[in-house]
């Protein structure tokens, strides 16, 4: 490419990416307040415009650049904006009119389409300029903790729009709860069913959707599309966060991340959609809605509901089935991606060799070691935790929630309440109700958490696993830890009772601010309040909207804390050591 296309090139791009994020700031401004300053009719003929000279920049760059490969990814997605933004310019600027539709919602929908296209445009140049981003001489874990930072910052202001509530709203609620959905927790100060709007409502949604998955991992996935490379910066940035150490299969398993997640949200939303009684809505539309933010919050495990009083809503509550469908999404959700692309290989292998051996009559080559120690490990853990929780509320909440209720309903409540302690943070069931017993298993749930790549939070399953392991091993008088005739790393541990440790400390420190802010809560509830927001679960025993600016402060922190993890927090803050070029006398400490 010569200095002049180059030179046009990037004039081209750099008006591209100023109409986009000025388009995407007019439409905030005009959804979120109430009178502003341009009339809809204007506000929507300037974003019209503005697309249009996006269209035609896109168009120009197409043609302008010729590409050795014209079949890339990043050809192939340039086109497909093209086609997409021409589609809607087509529908809108001709005023086509949608059979069975009336002016009003024609209007309406013409506006959704300008304002949707207007985001995916922003989407698209905000995840170029991320890459430029990782490229930065900071540390990965830095990089990925500023990402919530900025996260949240970004939904406290949105949440304060005055179309975001249906009321004014303190700045310290608006922060809790952006920092409650970035950190897919769940714990609110405000009812999210009657004091946000629906315009609200979705920003949460969206909030605790890019939290869940990580900021970087949306916008690197469609930076990468339209963009056409990962430099070698962008791919040491992202491997650790999808866990790959292949270089070359770092896009790919960025994109089944994303597809896997999209998938699994997808279907969760239409079986939640027809599991619903239509006679608890006022049309389809708050349905679908309802579907799609509940099968989001339940696979991210977010824990949010636009119910007033969560899943034990009247007429709700015994929408089994439902509750079935979200503790489903909640396990592949926190089941932790690493898991899920090591079973996807494993299945990917197995058809393959079975196709050949039926088709081909080739003999069946094994793989060994295919799904590895800590996919193993998880899996194992986490079904033991299940099954302990399961059987736990079952004989502890026989004559208190369980009580009344049908065999069926018995055995979902059970299983519900097994699953939404660790991290998911749903309840089906009164929380204030509960026994003490059951109240000790949820703080032991909630402690350990998810598993690790996951959207859910806590010590994580593979971190309390191993610990168990290691205690076992010294109480047979073993010096090292074995598992499934694999030996684990002493790296491992060291970091296993590193992080058990501080999360110790991080929630005894929580514990103690709350009651020094708050000194007339019952202490229980404090802890389990602790608990919950370590753990980003999202349970409370009811003292959350009650809670003092000191004291949600502390649990915003703790959340945060939680959320990005401990470990990622310190290497972050600290300064690693290069190189270790020395060794000490080894010596024993008394310990008993």
């Amino acid at each position: 490419m010569n200095l002049d296309k180059k030179l046009i090139k990037q004039i081209i791009e750099k008006v591209i990416l100023v109409l986009s994020f000025a388009g995407f700031a007019l439409v905030i401004y005009e959804e979120g307040f109430e009178k502003p300053l341009l009339t809809e009719a204007d506000s929507h003929l300037l974003l019209k415009i503005m697309l249009s000279s996006i269209w035609a920049g896109y168009l120009a760059l197409y043609f302008l650049i010729k590409s050795k490969t014209p079949f890339s990814n990043k050809r192939i997605s340039e086109l497909v904006a093209i086609l997409i933004i021409s589609g809607i310019l087509l529908f809108i600027f001709t005023d086509y009119a949608i059979p069975g539709l009336d002016v009003v919602t024609q209007a309406t929908t013409d506006r959704f389409l300008v304002d949707l296209l207007v985001a995916g445009v922003f989407l698209i140049e905000l995840s170029k300029v991320s890459l430029g981003v990782n490229e930065l001489q900071l540390n990965p874990p830095l990089i990925f903790i500023l990402s919530f930072l900025v996260l949240i910052l970004i939904g406290t202001v949105l949440l304060m729009l005055p179309n975001a509530t249906n009321g004014p709203i303190h700045l310290i609620d608006a922060l809790f709860t952006s920092t409650s959905a970035v950190c897919v927790t769940g714990l609110i100060v405000l009812d999210t069913a009657k004091d946000f709007t629906l315009f609200g409502q979705l920003i949460i949604m969206l909030l605790f959707q890019l939290g869940g998955l990580g900021m970087m991992t949306f916008t690197s996935f469609f930076g990468f599309f339209f963009r056409g490379s990962f430099s070698i910066q962008n791919q040491l940035f992202l491997k650790d966060f999808i866990n790959e150490d292949n270089f070359g299969e770092i896009f790919s398993t960025l994109m089944k991340v994303i597809l896997f997640t999209f998938l699994v949200e997808g279907v969760a939303a239409i079986l939640i959609f027809f599991s619903l009684n239509s006679d608890l809505f006022s049309g389809v539309g708050e349905m679908i809605f309802f579907s799609i933010f509940h099968s989001i919050s339940g696979f991210c495990n977010a824990g949010f509901s636009i119910l007033s009083n969560g899943l034990y809503e009247q007429g709700f509550r015994d929408n089994y089935n439902m509750q079935l469908i979200i503790a489903v999404s909640i396990i592949l959700g926190g089941i932790g991606f690493p898991v899920v692309l090591n079973y996807y290989g494993y299945l990917k292998h197995f058809i393959r060799g079975m196709f050949r051996k039926i088709v081909f009559k080739e003999s069946y080559r094994h793989l060994p070691r295919v799904v590895n120690i800590g996919t193993r490990l998880i899996v194992l853990t986490t079904g033991v935790l299940i099954l302990v929780g399961f059987v736990s509320y079952w004989i502890l909440e026989t004559n208190h929630t369980l009580a009344g209720l049908d065999t069926y309903g018995k055995l979902v409540t059970s299983f519900f309440g097994a699953v939404t302690p660790r991290t998911a943070g749903f309840n089906t069931v009164d929380m204030s109700v509960l026994s003490v017993p059951t109240v000790l298993i949820y703080l032991l749930l909630m402690w350990i958490g998810a598993s690790p790549g996951s959207t859910g939070g806590g010590l994580k399953t593979s971190t309390f696993a191993v610990a168990i392991l290691s205690s076992f091993s010294i109480a047979k008088g073993k010096d090292r830890v074995e598992v499934f005739r694999r030996e684990i790393s002493s790296s491992t541990l060291r970091k296993a009772f590193a992080v058990t440790f501080l999360s110790f400390m991080v929630i005894g420190t929580a514990v103690f601010a709350l009651m020094l802010f708050d000194r007339d809560l019952p202490l229980m509830s404090v802890v389990f309040e602790a608990f919950s927001a370590f753990s980003t679960v999202g349970l409370s025993l009811g003292i959350t909207g009650d809670l003092s600016f000191g004291s949600k402060m502390v649990l915003i922190l703790t959340m945060f804390i939680g959320r990005v993890g401990i470990l990622t927090l310190l290497i972050a803050i600290s300064k690693g050591v290069k190189n270790l070029s020395y060794r000490y006398p080894e010596e024993s400490v008394f310990i008993t």
